[in-house]
C-alpha cells in the first residue's frame, strides 16, 4: 500500500513538472507568436535557435534526398552530399517570420484573430521526455514545432517536424 502511494505520489510530481514546462514554455511561445505576427525580426530571432534549426532541416534533408532516384538512377549519395550546403540556404531564407506566419496559421494563429493566453498555448503543448516541448496540431498528435530551454532560460523554436513543403517564401 505504502509502495502505491508513493509511486502515486511521483507520478503527480512528474506530472506536475511536465505542467510547469509547459506553463513556462507558454510564455515564450507566446512571445514567438507576437514576433510572428507582427514581422518583428528581431524578437524573432530571440525566439530561435537558428543554429538548432538548420541542423535539423539538414538532417531531414539529406533523409528525404537519399531516396532520391530518377528514372532509376540513385541520386541518394549526391542528396546526402549536398543537404548541408542546402540546409545552410535555406535555412537563411526559411527562418524568417513570415514564413512561420504560414505556420501559425496552420495552428489557427491569425493576423486578424487575437492571440491566445499562455495557458491556451500551453494546452496545445507537449512536454517530452528529453525535456524539450513541443506543439502539435491534435491533442495526442505528433509534434510539429520543438521548443528547447536555453542557457539564459528562455524557451527557443528549435525543430521543426512539419512537413517541409508546408514552409514557403512569400515574395
Amino acid at each position: 500500500m505504502l509502495k502505491r502511494l508513493v509511486l502515486f505520489g511521483l507520478l503527480g510530481l512528474v506530472a506536475a513538472c511536465a505542467t510547469a514546462s509547459r506553463l513556462d514554455a507558454a510564455s515564450d511561445v507566446h512571445a514567438l507568436l507576437v514576433a510572428i505576427r507582427d514581422g518583428d525580426r528581431a524578437a524573432f530571432d530571440a525566439r530561435v535557435d537558428r543554429e538548432a534549426l538548420k541542423a535539423e532541416i539538414a538532417s531531414r534533408l539529406a533523409r528525404e534526398t537519399s531516396r532520391l532516384k530518377v528514372d532509376g538512377l540513385d541520386l541518394g549519395r549526391l542528396g546526402v552530399v549536398a543537404a548541408p550546403a542546402l540546409a545552410s540556404l535555406a535555412g537563411d531564407a526559411l527562418i524568417q517570420p513570415g514564413v512561420f506566419r504560414q505556420v501559425a496559421e496552420a495552428y489557427g494563429y491569425s493576423r486578424d484573430k487575437p492571440l491566445p493566453g499562455t495557458v491556451a498555448i500551453a494546452s496545445r503543448l507537449k512536454a517530452m521526455p528529453d525535456g524539450r516541448v513541443c506543439a502539435t496540431f491534435e491533442k495526442d498528435g505528433p509534434c510539429t514545432l520543438i521548443f528547447t530551454r536555453s542557457a539564459e532560460g528562455r524557451w527557443r523554436l528549435s525543430g521543426f517536424e512539419g512537413d517541409l513543403t508546408s514552409l514557403k517564401i512569400r515574395l
